[in-house]
């Protein structure tokens, strides 16, 4: 049996991911230092939680804006699920949206809410 080539790894590759709660933070519904506290809780670093060591650097910037620095494979997608998990957790998720507004960044907002008796007056 011919041996096996190892595997080279390439260049680490450094990724920055922006949470912006400033819209909800600033009405006083959503506080951004729970939410802090539960991805340095939540996050999952090789299959393990609370093993983020040096390879995530999670930190709250001014204004309810929450950086995170991974040096390692972390998408977007996952923080999109653990920041809904908080919402639904905090109750929430009924009047709050993650939405991407750039590659990497994602605010919270507020769902638009209509008036439907005013429609229904129209009638």
């Amino acid at each position: 049996m011919a041996p096996v080539a190892k595997k080279s790894k390439g260049p680490k590759v450094t990724k920055k991911f922006v949470i912006n709660a400033s819209q909800p933070a600033s009405d006083k519904i959503f506080d951004v230092s729970a939410f802090e506290k539960f991805l340095n809780e939540k996050i999952k670093v090789e299959g393990r939680v609370g093993n983020l060591g040096d390879s995530i650097k999670i930190s709250q910037t001014s204004d309810g804006k929450i950086e995170i620095v991974a040096h390692n494979d972390l998408s977007g997608r996952y923080l999109k699920y653990l920041t809904k998990k908080f919402l639904k957790k905090m109750q929430l998720r009924d009047w709050l949206r993650v939405v991407s507004t750039s590659k990497g960044v994602y605010e919270l907002k507020f769902f638009n809410v209509v008036n439907d008796e005013a429609e229904e007056d129209d009638e």
